[in-house]
């Protein structure tokens, strides 16, 4: 195989991974200015609701994308628990006690927890410099609750709030490993389906605990910072996943808790420490680390029929149709036995053991 061939794809889910990354890293500081006096879980109801829009209005004609299954349903209600409901509610809390900057860098952490699940769940290669990645991010971390407990004025409250923050990002790490078994189905039905199931638990928990209705305006922009942040971030996480795995993307995405940090510090968040300054080149190294990671050698593709949204251009599909369809399409079909070489990441053909 052409080495192009590789670097298309990858190249591909970098994109939309740092695409994914800008949407959800916006939104950060976003949510705390506009759930300002919201109870956590109304928060995440709305934020759901609007991704859940934007899911029914991108999914894909069948002959296009694969269609979600009855047997995705489980996994489609685990999500929705993790990432859906307690990850988006503890984002809500803590931000109502802590620093938007410090939140939004905390947040780096999600990269951790996504690899090391990937890792352990689907057997995708983590090798030395990926660890380093990952212990570089995790010391950013420790730096960013030093930062926020030494600060000034900062209470035990602001802490808890920094804490229920690093929930968050466990929660979402959760939620990413469980979703990478359904990137190969149409992104749009799986968007749809999740944060329909969030919005509507996190909506009867609001009523239950009696939390105050929002204001039109500060409901109309978390429905939009739902369907952006949330809804369009997921579905270019899905795609990113598609391309090049769960752990890569996760440190790509790692790049959003800089930008949520940014705009943080440009709507007058705080200036930042010499702390908050290091806990973030400790982090950013760590994403830096990861991504120049490359993984290539002899593999064995065993016989396999699945079906998935692909195109004919990558050599890993040679079947005939007739006529050719033109772009990507869906279908199921089979795969032959094959070996070969080459530099290669964990997608829907390289699950291989290592």
């Amino acid at each position: 195989m052409k080495p192009t061939l590789w670097y298309r794809p990858a190249l591909r889910g970098g994109m939309l991974a740092l695409g994914a990354a800008a949407l959800f890293g916006v939104s950060t500081p976003l949510v705390q200015r506009f759930g300002a006096g919201l109870g956590p879980f109304a928060t995440a109801a709305l934020l759901y609701a609007g991704a859940a829009l934007l899911g029914a209005v991108s999914r894909q004609h069948i002959e296009r994308e694969a269609r979600v299954q009855a047997g995705d349903a489980r996994r489609l209600l685990a999500m929705a628990a993790f990432g859906a409901v307690f990850g988006p509610v503890a984002l809500a809390w803590g931000l109502q006690r802590t620093s938007g900057t410090s939140a939004s860098l905390m947040l780096t952490l999600e990269a951790l927890f996504t690899a090391v699940l990937a890792w352990r769940l689907y057997g995708e290669s983590m090798g030395g410099r990926v660890w380093a990645a990952m212990a570089l991010l995790l010391a950013g971390g420790v730096v960013l609750v030093l930062d926020q407990g030494l600060s000034a004025g900062a209470g035990a409250a602001q802490l808890w709030g920094l804490l229920a923050v690093l929930l968050a990002t466990a929660a979402w790490g959760v939620d990413n490993t469980l979703s990478r078994a359904l990137a190969e189905r149409d992104p749009g039905q799986v968007v749809m389906a999740k944060a329909a199931l969030g919005a509507t638990a996190t909506t009867t928990v609001a009523l239950v605990f009696g939390e105050p209705l929002p204001a039109l305006g500060p409901a109309l922009a978390l429905l939009a910072v739902g369907a952006s942040g949330y809804g369009l971030s997921l579905r270019l996480y899905l795609l990113a996943q598609r391309a090049f795995g769960a752990a890569r993307t996760g440190s790509v995405f790692a790049f959003a808790p800089f930008i949520g940090a940014a705009v943080a510090v440009a709507l007058g968040d705080r200036s930042p420490s010499a702390l908050l300054v290091g806990g973030s080149l400790l982090m950013l190294a760590g994403v830096v680390l990861h991504l120049a990671e490359s993984h290539g050698h002899a593999h064995q593709h065993e016989a396999v029929e699945h079906e998935h949204a692909h195109g004919h251009d990558d050599g890993h599909h040679d079947h005939l149709h007739v006529p050719m369809p033109v772009g990507a399409h869906s279908h199921r079909h089979h795969h032959d036995e094959r070996p070969h070489a080459h530099p290669h990441v964990p997608d829907a053909h390289h699950h291989h053991a290592h």
